[in-house]
């Protein structure tokens, strides 16, 4: 809600970001969640970001799990309590991937604002900030010994990184479309790369750290591919596009062996169950399909999405699946009974919405929920994911002691008052406060405005 952007915008994102022209203004208009509270109970859904969460990677042991977001964070949380331990903010742009390397003591990520960013997990510090891409780098992924990384980006190359050394190795550049995905084989000899021409380049990576050389082209997919995943063996591949379709590779003859047809619009996101029997997919539709890789067929649909999914991962052990989304939440899927572990909860059911809520139970309330999770309302709330909202009538843009605020706030002269708030929500943040990233929450009703308004008038008074 109001002050809620925490970078600046350096980097605008690219236009065009979704294949087939997917609606900017309906994954925008995912709420402002908070970055992270004690209070959620057990067994809950991840949530913490602002925006999409376009990926998520989960530690070794499976105790952590790291999530990238459009809304330029990166968040660790602790699996076990469902808690958020950190908030990683450095990005200028939307982060579209993450994975762990170190046994998940460290972590890089990769953003709209072209760059990779590397992360000690433990201090929570940026260790390095890989540059060389001359877009948005969409996908990023980390060599099984940990010693290189690979970045698809929207400059139609596939750059590999030398994570000790910390320097770019080498640019491929056989593209004739943005790259989408990248993956490494098992055994750290093979990499996979899926592109918007819709073809997957598979490449040897020798022996002796030289240029990776491309072994075959695989051709099948009618648009665009979106995610590529390796099989346990290493000999065969799945690959998830904008044709609706999950396919099967043979990586030594270059063979489509099944074609996987079960989503109702593009597949964004493609994942392999440790032992190699499961398949996970999602994608525009909000489902996550299951399948038995040997049948070639569904064997469960999950359901709880509400709007697309961009990402999946299983746990180590593969007793658990995790979906992150443009809903703005992870969700954890018990791979046994085929749910999802534990209730969803309302935002309303946290404490603070719930006190707030008592002073009026009318229609601001029910509009305030949208943004009780960003902010806090009272004298000792503090600072979430956006800064407190307690006596904000007022008060100049940016002035919370604290907060990291983006540049377009932090040098306002903006004065948060009955009509500047009305015009925030009626003409939107893009327009109201450009160069800030608050998601994207017009109010185009003026009765609704008027009565979200008179409620925080209620709720955050400085007395």
């Amino acid at each position: 809600m109001i002050d809620c952007p925490s970078k600046s915008t350096k980097a605008q994102p690219a236009a065009g970001r979704w294949p087939l022209c997917f609606p900017l203004r309906l994954a925008l208009a995912a709420v402002c969640l908070a970055a992270a509270w004690s209070a959620v109970p057990a067994e809950a859904e991840l949530r913490g970001h602002g925006g999409f969460v376009k990926g998520i990677a989960v530690t070794p042991d499976g105790r952590r799990a790291v999530s990238a977001s459009f809304d330029y964070s990166v968040i660790l949380w602790n699996l076990d309590s469902q808690e958020a331990l950190e908030v990683l903010d450095d990005h200028d742009g939307a982060v579209n991937a993450v994975a762990l390397l170190e046994g998940g003591r460290k972590a890089l990520s990769a953003s709209d604002d072209g760059t990779l960013r590397l992360w000690d997990l433990e201090t929570s510090k940026l260790l390095h900030v890989f540059t060389g891409h001359a877009g948005k780098v969409a996908g990023v992924a980390v060599s099984p010994d940990g010693r290189l990384a690979a970045s698809a980006g929207w400059d139609r190359t596939v750059r590999l990184w030398d994570l000790i050394g910390l320097k770019q190795l080498n640019s491929l550049d056989d593209f004739r479309s943005n790259v989408n995905a990248v993956a490494f084989s098992p055994d750290g000899h093979g990499l996979l790369a899926g592109s918007y021409d819709s073809v997957l380049r598979y490449y040897e990576l020798p022996e002796d750290g030289g240029a990776p050389r491309l072994l075959r082209l695989m051709e099948g997919h009618d648009f665009g591919v979106n995610a590529v995943a390796f099989l346990p063996d290493g000999r065969q591949a799945l690959s998830a596009s904008v044709d609706e379709t999950v396919r099967l590779w043979d990586l030594s003859s270059g063979e489509e062996l099944a074609v996987l047809r079960g989503h109702e619009g593009p597949v964004f996101a493609v994942a392999v169950s440790p032992d190699g029997g499961l398949a996970a997919s999602g994608g525009v539709d909000g489902t996550i399909n299951l399948w038995n890789i040997g049948e070639r067929r569904i064997i469960a649909s999950l359901y709880g999405h509400r709007q697309p999914v961009w990402s999946l991962t299983f746990t180590p052990d593969g007793k658990r699946l995790l979906s992150a989304g443009a809903d703005a939440v992870t969700r954890i899927w018990d791979m046994e009974t085929r749910s999802e572990v534990g209730a969803s909860e309302d935002v309303a059911a946290l404490p603070e919405a719930a006190a707030a809520a008592g002073k009026a139970d009318g229609r601001g309330a029910k509009l305030f929920r949208k943004c009780v999770a960003c902010h806090t309302v009272t004298a000792d709330g503090g600072n979430r994911a956006g800064p407190t909202l307690y006596g904000v009538f007022g008060r100049r843009a940016g002035t919370i002691e604290g907060y990291n605020y983006s540049d377009a706030l932090s040098h306002s002269s903006l004065v948060w008052t009955e009509e500047t708030i009305d015009r925030l929500f009626a003409e939107g943040p893009d327009a109201f406060t450009p160069g800030s990233k608050m998601p994207l929450q017009r109010m185009p009703s003026a009765k609704d405005r008027e009565d979200l308004i008179s409620y925080l008038k209620s709720i955050t008074s400085a007395q």
